[in-house]
Formats: structure tokens, C-alpha cells, sequence
């Protein structure tokens, strides 16, 4: 049976310690795995599996939780990302039983902040978030949840608000197909985006009388 030999804490990663077995660098654990452990040692082949098992967990868990840094990721997400390091399944599947049961994964919660975020920031049609979260595989239900309350008037309206410095000088005809176009490819229907656009259209022809270009002059 091998040997350990040499039990040596990662310079860069305390919480990794790296272990030699008959005097070879074998792999990494965690701590935690590591601290049970100590030089003389001999270890069976189902021992060496586990720790293996053990180092493979926690490395593929410290890459989903780098992932998680930058914003919140659905579940689908996390086993893409991990799929595409080469992680195994099972490995996949453990890593994300513990981010849920630390609640920093829950695909309820990334729904709603998905719908909250691009509303803020891009408002945009139901139709149009509910395909960006079943790309992101988020259950139709949690997609139906996050977007009850969605105002898809009001959600064009902003969206035709933060476009309207683009168009001045266009004449009422151009206005309205250039901003129509435009939130039709927000993902909002025809009658939406006609009753939006008049609107806007409407509202600009009452508080700026130099917003459009006539059709005489055009």
C-alpha cells in the first residue's frame, strides 16, 4: 500500500495541502480531508479514491463559487460551466447540492433577479426574458413566478424613453418606424409597441415643438 510521505500546505491556498505518497507529489486536498492524515501513514486504494474524490469536490466547488462571484448563476449554469472544466457528473452533483443547501444557488431567486436587472437596466417583452431564462435552464414555473408581475406596457414605455435621444430630427414617420423596430426587438407585440409609439409620439409633439423634422421638410 502506498505510503504518505509529505504532507505540504499550497503557498497560494492555505486551505489546500498537497500530498506526496512514497516520496512522489500525488495531488491535492482540502484541509479539512488533509488535517485526519499524517506522515507514515499507509493508505488502502478505496482511501486514495476518497481523497481524490475529496480534492476533486472542493476544487470544482472553488471554481463554481469564482463563477458566482461576478453575478448570480442558475443551476444550469453552474453544471455548464463545470462541464465544460471536465468535471464528472456526480462530482457536478455534489458541488451543487452544497451551493444550494448554502442558499447561494436557488434558480427561484436567479429568476427574479434576472427579470428585476433587465428591467432596470433593458427593459424588455416577457416573451423575450422567458426564452433568455430557459436558455439559462430555469423551470417554466419559476419563469412564470418571476414574470407575474411584469408590466409590459410599462416595460416598453422605458424601454422607447431611452431611445428617444437617437431619433430627434426624424420626421413622425421615421420616429415611429425606427422606435418601433426597436421594440419589436425588445420582444414586445404589435399592438404594444403601436400604442407606445403614439404615445411617445404624442408626448414629444406636446413638450419639445423642435423634436421632429416635418414631412414637408424631410
Amino acid at each position: 500500500m502506498p505510503v504518505i510521505t509529505a504532507l505540504k500546505t499550497h503557498r497560494r491556498n492555505k486551505e489546500r495541502v498537497k500530498l506526496y505518497l512514497d516520496d512522489e507529489y500525488a495531488f491535492q486536498l482540502p484541509l479539512l480531508d488533509a488535517v485526519a492524515l499524517r506522515c507514515g501513514q499507509e493508505l488502502c486504494q478505496q482511501e486514495v479514491a476518497a481523497l481524490i474524490e475529496a480534492g476533486a469536490l472542493q476544487n470544482a466547488y472553488d471554481r463554481a463559487t469564482r463563477f458566482l462571484a461576478h453575478r448570480p448563476r442558475s443551476a444550469d449554469e453552474i453544471r455548464r460551466y463545470l462541464m465544460s472544466k471536465e468535471v464528472g457528473q456526480s462530482v457536478i452533483a455534489a458541488v451543487l447540492e452544497r451551493l444550494q443547501e448554502r442558499a447561494w444557488v436557488d434558480d427561484a431567486e436567479f429568476a427574479r433577479y434576472w427579470v428585476d436587472q433587465r428591467q432596470r437596466h433593458k427593459p424588455m417583452a416577457a416573451r423575450a426574458l422567458r426564452y433568455q431564462l430557459r436558455q439559462k435552464g430555469v423551470a417554466e414555473v419559476l419563469i412564470d413566478e418571476a414574470l407575474d408581475s411584469l408590466d409590459e406596457t410599462d416595460a416598453a414605455y422605458r424601454a422607447a424613453q431611452s431611445r428617444l435621444s437617437r431619433y430627434r430630427g426624424q420626421t413622425p414617420r421615421a420616429f415611429r418606424q425606427k422606435l418601433g423596430g426597436a421594440l419589436m426587438r425588445r420582444g414586445f407585440d404589435s399592438a404594444t409597441v403601436r400604442d407606445v409609439t403614439l404615445r411617445c409620439l404624442q408626448e414629444l409633439d406636446e413638450i419639445d415643438s423642435d423634436y421632429f423634422q416635418s414631412e414637408a421638410e424631410a
